[in-house]
C-alpha cells in the first residue's frame, strides 16, 4: 500500500513551521494514541503514520531529503528510516501523555498545586510614584473552612493505593516511560474515605478573598507584584498557587511618564517667549521655577534634573522635561488687535525676515523645491 504524503498526514502546508508540525502531531496523537484507542487497530495505524511523518518533517536534514526525493529518500539506504520515533520525548510526549492520562499538565512528577491568579490593579500616577497600600478583593478558590482544606469530613486520610503515598506514578507505553502526578490523589499521596459535604472532598470552595497589597514606590505599567500562596487553593493536601498583581497606571492630566522621566507641556504667551520670563511649573514634590530665555522657540525642552520618578529597581531618579508650547492669543480686545497690527507691520519687507529664522529657512526651502520641480 502506497504511503501518504507526510504533509497530508499531518494536515499542514509544505511551508509549515516546527511549531505548526508539533501542534498538528500533538492533536493527532491525542486522538489516535493506543492508550486512547486500545481496541481500534485503524486508529493505532494512524498514530504510527503520524509519528513517522512527524519524525521525518521535524528533522531538518530528513525533511530536506524528503522534499527532494519523497518517500524514496528513506528507501534502499538513502536516508534514515522513518519507522522509529526519535523526537524529544520530554518535550512533546510529556505533554501528550499528560493530557492522555489526565494529569492536568503537571510535569516532572511535581505534585499538582493551585492555579496562579492575575489581578489587574489601576493606580493614579501619584500612587505609582510614591507607593501605596491597597485593599483588593479577589474571587478565587479558598481552603474549605469546614474541613480545613483536607477534604475529609472526619479529618482522616489514608495512603493512596495508586501511588502508594508517593504522589507520582510512572506510565509505560512501549519504549516510552513518563513519570507524572498521581491522577487519584493529585500528588498529595493521600485519599479521603469520608468526603467533606461542604467541598465534596475537594478541600476548597469558591469565595472572595480580601487582601492588603503594598505597592512599592516607582512602579510602572506592566510591573507585577507576586503574592506567594495567595492564588487559587490547590486540591486537598496540595499547596495554593500565587497571585500576581499587575499594575496599570492611569493617564495623568499633566504628566506623561517615559521610563523614569516625566514630560509636561509648558504653555506660554509669545511675548514671554520673545522677551524671556520666569515661570512656575508643577513637579511631584512642589513647584519649581523655569527660566525662559529670550527668543525661545516652541518645542524647546527644559530639563529639571532629579524631578522625575525614582526607579523601583535601580533607585535612580529621573528628570522632568518641560516642553514649551507657544499659544496664540484668543478673544482679543480692540486695543490688543490694534497693537498686534502695528507690531506685525514692523516685519514687512526683507528686514523683517531676520526676526523669523524658521520662516526664512522654510521659504528658502520652498523656493529651492520649486526651482527643482520647474527646471
Amino acid at each position: 500500500m502506497a504511503k501518504r504524503c507526510y504533509y497530508e498526514v499531518l494536515s499542514v502546508e509544505r511551508t509549515a513551521s516546527e511549531s505548526e508540525l508539533k501542534t498538528s502531531f500533538r492533536r493527532l496523537a491525542m486522538k489516535y494514541h493506543p492508550d486512547r484507542c486500545p481496541d481500534d487497530p485503524a486508529a493505532q495505524e494512524k498514530f504510527k503514520e503520524a509519528k513517522e511523518a512527524y519524525e521525518v518533517l521535524s528533522d531538518t536534514q530528513k525533511r530536506a531529503a524528503y522534499d527532494r526525493h519523497g518517500h524514496a529518500a528513506f528507501e534502499h539506504g538513502m536516508g534514515g528510516g522513518g519507522g522509529g520515533f526519535s523526537g524529544d520525548v520530554g518535550d512533546i510526549f510529556g505533554d501528550i501523555f499528560s493530557d492522555i492520562f489526565g494529569m492536568g499538565g503537571s510535569r516532572g512528577g511535581r505534585p499538582r498545586r493551585g492555579s496562579d491568579l492575575r489581578y489587574l490593579l489601576e493606580l493614579d500616577l501619584e500612587e505609582a510614584v510614591f507607593g501605596i497600600e491597597k485593599q483588593i478583593e479577589v474571587p478565587t478558590l479558598v481552603a474549605c473552612g469546614k474541613c480545613e482544606g483536607s477534604g475529609s469530613a472526619d479529618g482522616k486520610t489514608s495512603t493512596c493505593s495508586t501511588c502508594r503515598g508517593q504522589g507520582r506514578v510512572r506510565m509505560q507505553n512501549g519504549i516510552f516511560s513518563v513519570q507524572q502526578t498521581c491522577p487519584h490523589c493529585a500528588g498529595s499521596g493521600k485519599t479521603v474515605a469520608n468526603p467533606c459535604k461542604e467541598c465534596r472532598g475537594e478541600g476548597r470552595v469558591h469565595d472572595e478573598r480580601t487582601l492588603q497589597v503594598k505597592i512599592p514606590a516607582g512602579v510602572d505599567t506592566g510591573d507585577r507584584i507576586r503574592l506567594t500562596g495567595q492564588g487559587e487553593a490547590g486540591p486537598a493536601g496540595t499547596v495554593p498557587g500565587d497571585l500576581y498583581v499587575e499594575v496599570r497606571v492611569r493617564e495623568h492630566e499633566i504628566f506623561v511618564r517615559e521610563g523614569d522621566d516625566l514630560y509636561c507641556e509648558l504653555p506660554i504667551r509669545f511675548a514671554q517667549a520673545a522677551l524671556g520670563s520666569e515661570l512656575a511649573v508643577p513637579t511631584l514634590d512642589g513647584e519649581a521655577t523655569v527660566t525662559i530665555p529670550p527668543e525661545t522657540q516652541t518645542g524647546k525642552l527644559f530639563r529639571l534634573r532629579g524631578k522625575g520618578v525614582k526607579s523601583v529597581r535601580s533607585g535612580r531618579t529621573g528628570d522632568l522635561m518641560c516642553r514649551v508650547v507657544i499659544e496664540t492669543p484668543v478673544k482679543l480686545t480692540a486695543e490688543q488687535r490694534e497693537l498686534l497690527e502695528r507690531f506685525e507691520a514692523t516685519f514687512e519687507g526683507e528686514e523683517g525676515r531676520t526676526h523669523s529664522p524658521r520662516n526664512r529657512s522654510w521659504l528658502d526651502g520652498v523656493k529651492q523645491f520649486w526651482d527643482r520641480v520647474t527646471s
